[in-house]
């Protein structure tokens, strides 16, 4: 080993190991800690605010645009050591934490406002624009003691599924770098899964959340229609967008969700979360969480070809689990219920892009003021031109009202049987199948349902597909769990319920730790 690398290696275990006043090194490993681990390492010394935001750092530097190349990170947060280094000063000199994620380094969503940092929504038609505020979860992530540590990719302005952009290009699966992370928060969820933070923000207008959640092994929480606020994201429909954690862990999940739910008057849709939220989502957290529990599945939203058979094993095993946990599982016939029409058909994105971007645009003074004005420039990606192109070609017509009224004809269905059967939640692949090769277009994922009724659904890890050359341990395989209005208590209950039952969590091979790389 050369002596650069044996330097190297010797700063990043001081860095995060830390040391006692008498020299003793208390061990701190980085890869996979948790929220609870931090804190405890905070509290007993094993580490700092700084030295863990420091080490982060180390990693993204060897494995975002080296080693790997995973082309995650859009933005890196100049402040990121300063402010580490302010709420090191804050616990040693009171003892106390600035609040539930104090010192905690996460990863934001490039269609998130910072006002200290650029949002481009990953287009070099916004490059190098920074809004006057933060989004109201900035805000609420900032208050709570959370660095930000990067802004990260997302497919551009959030319109697809593969994370390509103008400003970034593509971000690649860490898994298996031949394939995309999913999206359009794929840059959250390859870099939440490669351990550049501990937890991430996605948004979701069709599959955002969850599709990253489900091809990078990790956990993502799409809440309720206007549990948490979209004030200052760069919107794209007002009917379904949504934004919430991605996390290594359900637990770190809801913690997060905790921070972010609250009415905001910025927000109307948060309106109707009053009464409706929960203090702490944590006391969800029951290891038999399954058990009792009746849990529907959609049939429906599997596939039936060949390519569909490495889905169908890990989602079949899934309902095995269920039922060994202790679930009542319940065959759903739904052959009206198909998720590629629910986006195609009903879905209202489309339509509501054009008036949600060109307001967002006008209000904050960015350098663009309209779609068209977007569409004129040329700069962005091919992947999204047709998208835009009909999107700005669309107007809130009959056509749009149509859909409105197949939405309300669709909450009504899954309502319905979830009376009849007494169904505590729905389960299903996120996707039908494997999470596409770079350079393919997303096809046959299942997210529509719960973004076009607003409905709440939470990803789990359910395995991986057999392994190949460029993904040793297989491409990862996500399980859906979707609910009523308002039931991410459940939701969480069952999730952690699951994974506790089944573990199947594996940090990627493609990003070891430092020591072990070098």
């Amino acid at each position: 080993m050369k002596l650069v690398h044996i330097v190297m290696a010797a700063w990043v275990m001081l860095l995060v190991h830390g040391a006692t006043a008498e020299g003793e090194v208390k061990t701190f490993h980085l890869e996979e800690v948790t929220i609870s681990d931090v804190h405890a390492a905070y509290l007993s010394g094993a580490t700092t605010a700084t030295r863990l935001a420091q080490a982060y750092l180390e990693r993204i530097q060897a494995y975002d645009q080296a080693g790997p190349k995973l082309n995650v990170v859009i933005f890196l947060n100049p402040r990121a050591l300063e402010e580490a280094a302010a709420l090191d000063e804050h616990l040693r000199t009171t003892g106390k934490f600035v609040g539930p994620l104090h010192g905690i380094p996460v990863l934001l969503k490039d269609n998130v406002n910072t006002k200290d940092m650029p949002t481009t929504g990953g287009s070099l038609t916004l490059a190098g624009y920074s809004p006057a505020t933060d989004a109201a979860i900035t805000q609420k992530l900032r208050s709570a003691g959370a660095i930000i540590l990067a802004k990260v990719n997302l497919h551009e302005f959030a319109i697809w599924g593969e994370t390509v952009s103008s400003i970034r290009g593509q971000t690649l699966n860490p898994y298996d770098l031949t394939r995309t992370p999913g999206g359009s928060s794929g840059g959250t969820g390859a870099g939440v899964t490669a351990n550049f933070a501990i937890a991430g923000i996605g948004t979701d207008t069709i599959n955002s959340i969850r599709s990253p959640a489900s091809a990078n092994s990790i956990v993502g929480i799409r809440p309720t229609l206007g549990l948490v606020s979209r004030a200052g994201i760069i919107p794209y429909s007002s009917t379904q967008d949504a934004v919430g954690p991605l996390a290594r862990t359900v637990t770190d999940a809801a913690k997060m969700l905790n921070v972010l739910v609250a009415y905001d008057s910025n927000d109307p849709a948060t309106a109707w979360s009053v009464g409706n939220t929960e203090k702490d989502y944590t006391k969800s957290l029951k290891a038999d969480g399954v058990k009792g529990k009746r849990i529907g599945v959609l049939r429906s939203f599997f596939g039936n070809a060949p390519i569909h058979e490495e889905v169908n094993t890990v989602a079949n095993q899934a309902v095995e689990d269920l039922k060994r946990s202790g679930a009542t599982v319940v065959e759903l016939n739904t052959p009206d219920l198909d998720s590629g029409k629910i986006s195609s058909d009903i879905s209202v994105h489309l339509y509501e892009l054009k008036p949600a971007i060109n307001a967002y645009l006008v209000a904050g003074n960015a350098p663009v003021k309209s779609l068209e004005e977007i569409i004129s420039s040329g700069k962005f990606h091919p992947n999204i031109g047709d998208n835009i192109k009909k999107a700005q070609s669309l107007e809130l017509d009959d056509g749009y009202r149509l859909r409105l009224q197949k939405r309300s004809e669709l909450q009504q269905r899954v309502m319905k049987i979830m009376a009849d059967d007494q169904l505590d939640a729905i389960v299903f692949p996120h996707q039908k199948r494997l999470v596409v090769p770079v350079r393919e277009t997303q096809v046959e994922r299942n997210g529509g349902l719960g973004s076009v009724t607003g409905f709440p659904s939470i990803v789990v890890p359910g395995g991986f597909s057999s392994p190949t050359p460029p993904a040793r341990l297989g491409v990862p395989v996500g399980i859906e769990f979707l609910g009523r209005p308002w039931s991410e208590k459940l939701l969480v209950e069952i999730g952690y319920g699951y994974e506790q039952a089944t573990k199947h969590r594996r940090p990627p091979p493609t990003t070891p730790p430092l020591e072990a790389a070098r």
